[in-house]
């Protein structure tokens, strides 16, 4: 047995990624929620207030993620692979920054109307967020919550080919519609952002499988 192997059984794993990560999936979900609540409302003052709101919690996705990379960095032997890590915080972190764009867009582009799938595509994406924060919070229990997980993850693929199929119908009426085409461009750019976001979370999901393939 190599030396690195035995060193792997008996030096203890640091355990304080489990709680970063969990941080990180918490303002994924506050993130999302905005999102859903930006989409959801008719007052253009309370969409100015939720886009700066969501501004605000990718400012501290950004931190935490960093925190997490200095752990990496400054910790040995790590529960899980490093790469593993890395890649699950990066994949969180890129979808807090989608759903940022998503809300500056509508923050820059000022649409005069939001069509039905914006609203649906930010709901699927705060269930999905909601579905990796589950997830992630049985991380640190992994062998004994290997089938919760898959759970979880199953539900993520669903909610992505929803997604799919939203964004796909959403596209066609906007291009069906007598928007003009400045207004077209606008909303288009949005549900782009929004399918990404539903995207992302799917990216997550594969990340999550990868570790319980490994580790459970």
């Amino acid at each position: 047995m190599k030396i690195n192997s035995i060193l792997s059984i008996f030096a203890p794993k640091d355990i304080k990624f489990f709680p970063l990560l969990e941080e990180t999936a918490v303002v994924l979900v506050q993130a999302a929620t905005l999102l859903d609540e930006l989409f959801s409302s008719n007052d253009k003052e309370k969409i100015k207030e939720l886009c700066k709101q969501i501004k605000v919690e990718e400012v501290k996705g950004d931190k935490v993620t960093g925190r997490i990379f200095k752990a990496l960095n400054d910790t040995f032997i790590t529960p899980f692979d490093r790469e593993d890590i890395g890649t699950l915080t990066d994949e969180m972190d890129d979808i807090i920054d989608v759903i940022n764009r998503a809300a500056q867009k509508v923050l820059l582009f000022s649409p005069q109307t939001l069509p039905p799938a914006t609203a649906q595509l930010a709901g699927i994406t705060k269930k999905g967020a909601i579905e990796i924060q589950a997830a992630v919070g049985e991380l640190s229990n992994v062998k004994k919550s290997d089938k919760v997980i898959r759970l979880h993850i199953k539900e993520i693929k669903r909610l992505e080919e929803e997604a799919d199929v939203v964004y796909e119908k959403g596209t066609s009426s906007l291009f069906q519609s007598d928007i003009r085409t400045v207004e077209l461009i606008k909303l288009k750019e949005i549900i782009q952002e929004l399918e990404k976001s539903a995207n992302k979370i799917n990216s997550v999901g594969k990340v999550l499988k990868t570790i319980i393939v490994k580790y459970a």
